[in-house]
């Protein structure tokens, strides 16, 4: 039986594909579970058109992602951080730091990125932090961490 799935399946296949499983397999597992539907020509044009959509959908959050990438690169967070008379400093700045500096500065809503850094930053001065926007496309946000006044 030809079905077109709605959901990912683990070793039957991704979302939207149109495969051909055993007619037991769609009948009491896929179907019952609305993670497929029968490939009718009716339910077929429909899979196109949402294909068409998820096409324009995608490039427009790409065009998106490419504008917040751009704008990050050409920006900065500062963090006042405490030091001793020495230089150094009490304690550091970390993933979820950084994201809430990225929220608050309105660079981000709701979307999910992913901060890559190997450890919690914890010296003076410039660091420049990958930020994975998803879809391929990444930025650098400059981090500067400034002796507390």
């Amino acid at each position: 039986m030809k079905v077109i799935l709605l959901a990912d399946v683990r070793g039957t296949g991704k979302k939207y594909e149109i495969k051909d499983v055993s007619d037991g397999y769609a009948r009491n597992f896929l179907l019952p579970k609305n993670l497929a539907k029968v490939a009718t020509p009716k339910a077929l044009a429909e899979l196109a058109e949402t294909q068409k959509e998820a096409v324009l959908n995608d490039e427009e959050i790409r065009k998106n992602l490419t504008e917040l990438a751009r704008k990050l690169n050409e920006s900065y967070i500062e963090f006042p951080m405490r030091t001793d008379d020495t230089g150094a400093v009490f304690g550091s700045v970390n993933k979820e730091m950084i994201l809430k500096a990225m929220r608050e500065h309105k660079w981000l809503g709701k979307e999910r990125v992913e901060i890559v850094l190997a450890h919690p930053l914890k010296t003076i001065g410039e660091h420049m932090v990958p930020v994975d926007l998803k879809k391929g496309i990444t930025a650098n946000l400059k981090v500067i961490l400034s002796a507390q006044s």
